[in-house]
């Protein structure tokens, strides 16, 4: 298992709260909150970067600042959220290099895309923290994977080089002509197997979907070893992520690093609206989850 440096050690302790639990709000959408903030393609496709960048300014301002640590993109969000004095001194900053979106090949599989220009010196550049990198696996199709975990090898092995702290997420997927009852049914060996790759890889910290029980998240922490691993929350709603957020502290997660189920039908393109409910809203939810990880957080301690 590949141990943290000293450098990465450091990163790391930053975008962890005081008890040492990882609570990052993750806001480096940009497909995915385009469609959150506005149902027509039409007017989805009049949102632009810097409009993008308002949003992620306020979800930075209002909410990330009680967490430990935010995830931002370099399109919309950074430099500016540095430059322009949102981002807390206190809150650690972590930049996504995957694309938005994916590319797809002629079997059908997902092919994932890295951001140009970002990598660990340009996250260095931007004032980060660390970065992160996310790649789509399905752990059952080794020939759909073998173009991801060449990105992976390469993004580990760049920030490896730097000596920066580098988060590694992946994602599963519903092929094409599975069931969704096929599909729920592999999940937990999936997110287990995607672990897996991700460990072989050389990844040091890790933002997985949540597995789907409790045994996988108990399986996902003896495999990890000294490797801490965060719970993300998938959009899902607020009380089905708290759930999942209990079982997975319960069984060795060590945080969580969530956007979508704090904020998502708290954004708008009102920004009065936006902020008021990020205030009233977001922030009440993640104080719940805070609560949950500071619970166990103490039990693990005691």
């Amino acid at each position: 298992m590949t141990k943290m440096t000293t450098a990465e050690l450091r990163g790391y302790q930053q975008i962890c709260g005081k008890d040492g639990a990882m609570v990052a709000i993750a806001c480096d959408q940009r497909g995915g909150m385009r469609t959150l903030l506005a149902s027509d393609p039409a007017e989805q496709a009049k949102i632009t970067n810097d409009m993008l960048g308002d949003t992620k300014a306020d979800i930075t301002r209002y909410l990330a600042s009680a967490a430990s640590c935010v995830l931002l993109d370099p399109l919309c969000a950074v430099p500016r959220i540095v430059d322009e004095g949102v981002l807390n001194r206190d809150t650690a900053l972590l930049i996504g290099l995957d694309a938005s979106g994916f590319d797809v090949s002629p079997e059908g599989y997902r092919l994932s895309r890295l951001v140009p220009g970002i990598d660990a010196r340009r996250v260095r550049a931007l004032g980060g923290t660390g970065g992160k990198i996310m790649v789509y696996l399905r752990a059952d199709k080794p020939e759909a994977n073998e173009h991801n975990i060449a990105i992976l090898r390469q993004c580990i092995a760049d920030f490896g080089q730097e000596d920066l702290l580098l988060v590694v997420e992946f994602l599963t997927y519903q092929l094409d002509g599975e069931s969704p009852e096929d599909y729920a049914a592999k999940t937990p060996w999936l997110v287990e197997e995607g672990t897996r790759i991700s460990l072989e890889c050389g990844a040091k910290v890790l933002k997985l979907p949540y597995p789907g029980t409790p045994e996988a998240c108990a399986n996902i922490t003896k495999m990890a070893g000294d490797v801490p691993w965060a719970v993300l929350s998938a959009g899902v709603n607020h009380a089905t992520f708290l759930g999942q957020v209990e079982i997975a502290m319960q069984n060795g997660a060590s945080g969580v690093i969530a956007g979508r189920s704090l904020w998502k039908d708290c954004i708008s393109l009102d920004r009065d609206i936006q902020r008021e409910r990020l205030k009233t809203i977001a922030v009440p939810r993640l104080r719940e989850i805070q609560a949950v990880i500071g619970h166990y957080r103490q039990k693990a301690a005691a």
